[in-house]
């Protein structure tokens, strides 16, 4: 068994805590209010999840282009 699989998982929150009317993600951290609400009860492996899932939501939300 690995080390990793008993660390922390560091939360996404950069302190930029608003919640976009539109989308229902928070500005900061691409998060739901129920996935910031749930983020403290989750397994690793779920947090793990999410974290890819916020990657692909900014991604997607983000346009460097404009």
């Amino acid at each position: 068994m690995s080390e990793n699989t008993t660390l922390e998982v560091k939360s996404p929150c950069i302190s930029v805590c608003a919640i976009d009317d539109l989308t229902g993600f928070c500005q900061g951290c691409y998060r739901t209010v129920d996935e910031i609400k749930d983020w403290w009860n989750m397994e690793a492996v779920a947090q793990k999840t999410l974290l890819a899932t916020l990657e692909k939501r900014q991604q997607q939300l983000v346009n460097f282009d404009d």
